[in-house]
């Protein structure tokens, strides 16, 4: 079994996210429902797997980490990789991506979110869970600017999920790790690198949003992604993270130059027969900015919720346009994405690069067949020191 033929089964059944471990059956998450299918994998087929995806290069840093995050075109389809090191042994995470450009059209967004971008500077937020189309939202915001301004977009991802061809902006694209070593380091030398608008993957610690916080106050437009279920939430969010004294000045900083608040979940519409994003948008208008100044970011959602006239989208409201839409966008005949130069070697009909030959494990006795409807585990497991003697071997 290659890992081709796995993405290529999941991409067929619509999943968005693929798990691989060993001793278990591929799980594939459909709709948001996770299924099983097929035999128990082995944990030498799943190791080799892994290598193949990583590369020799990165190898020793996932030895050293016991995880690694990639992004990959594999079966035609490009994926988000994370190899991780399990009790079990070496399992993959992987997110299957679009097979397209997002754009707001193309995700069924609504057309006004592309008035976000006009902006000179500020901060726009694109909030929500894990597995809530938050990177997709990004990157047709970013397409959004591409298409429609001459500027330079800067982008920090980890790792980039999307590759843009330059339009009308002049696009760079930076992963951490590979093209600078981290968040921090990519914003501080982001304000030597002349952007207009900078994107920024991921704010987690409170030195990235400070960071981020800065680049929007001094004449940037940054785009930039953050855990959070509502507005009210993300504000409160980037405020407690740091220290009681600071808060006060945080506050007055983000309510200088927040332009938008956008916050999504997926849902299916049989009318579109797939996840389409529900948002709520919070447009920074004198009273939200009022509102976070004081540090009274839960009356944000009133303000939203009398506000419709102002460009403010509140759950129910989104909800309704998406109900009264007489047609989606299926997703159907899109020209593919693009790929990166080392992306080539997991296309279809291309040999995988040879990454030596994993110590062979014992099969399970007699493994049974399986549907959807049960996980059946092997007696197979494969703990650090085996996988370290197994790497070690080759």
């Amino acid at each position: 079994m290659q890992i081709a033929s796995l993405v290529e089964n999941a991409r067929r059944r619509g999943a968005s996210d693929l798990h691989l471990e060993p001793g278990m059956p591929a799980a594939m998450r459909v709709r948001g429902a996770l299924q099983v299918d097929g035999n128990p994998l082995k944990g030498a087929t799943l190791l080799e797997m892994a290598r193949e995806l990583v590369g020799e290069g990165g190898w020793a840093d996932f030895v050293a980490r016991r995880s690694f995050d990639a992004s990959r075109v594999v079966a035609g389809t490009r994926v988000r990789v994370n190899v991780l090191q399990t009790a079990r042994g070496v399992g993959l995470a992987i997110r299957l991506l679009g097979q397209s450009q997002p754009t707001l059209e193309r995700l069924n967004l609504h057309p006004d979110l592309g008035a976000l971008v006009q902006h000179a500077a500020g901060l726009v937020l694109v909030c929500g869970p894990t597995g809530a189309g938050k990177t997709s939202t990004l990157a047709a915001l970013v397409e959004q600017v591409n298409t429609t301004r001459a500027c330079h977009v800067l982008t920090l991802e980890a790792p980039i999920e999307v590759l843009f061809r330059p339009r009308r902006a002049f696009i760079r694209q930076r992963e951490v790790g590979r093209d600078t070593p981290s968040f921090e380091q990519g914003l501080v030398d982001a304000l030597r690198e002349d952007p207009d608008v900078l994107v920024v993957g991921e704010m987690r610690e409170p030195e990235i949003m400070r960071l981020t916080l800065a680049a929007a106050e001094t004449g940037h437009l940054v785009l930039a992604t953050l855990h959070a279920a509502t507005p009210a939430e993300a504000i409160t969010r980037m405020v407690s993270a740091f220290p009681a004294e600071a808060q006060s000045g945080v506050q007055a900083q983000l309510a200088a130059c927040l332009r938008a608040i956008v916050c999504q979940r997926l849902a299916f519409y049989p009318a579109a027969q797939r996840l389409v994003p529900e948002l709520e948008v919070c447009v920074a208008t004198d009273a939200v900015r009022n509102h976070i100044r004081e540090g009274q970011a839960h009356r944000v959602r009133t303000a939203m919720e009398t506000g419709a006239g102002e460009g403010q989208w509140t759950l129910a409201r989104y909800r309704r346009w998406l109900q009264d839409r007489s047609t989606f966008h299926s997703g159907a005949g899109e020209a593919p994405l693009a790929e990166e130069p080392g992306d080539a070697a997991l296309r279809p009909g291309r040999a995988l690069p040879a990454m030596g030959t994993a110590r062979a494990a014992a099969p399970p006795s007699s493994p049974p067949s399986t549907g959807s409807s049960a996980v059946v585990i092997s007696d197979e497991v494969l703990g650090v020191d085996d996988l370290i003697r197994q790497i070690e071997g080759n």
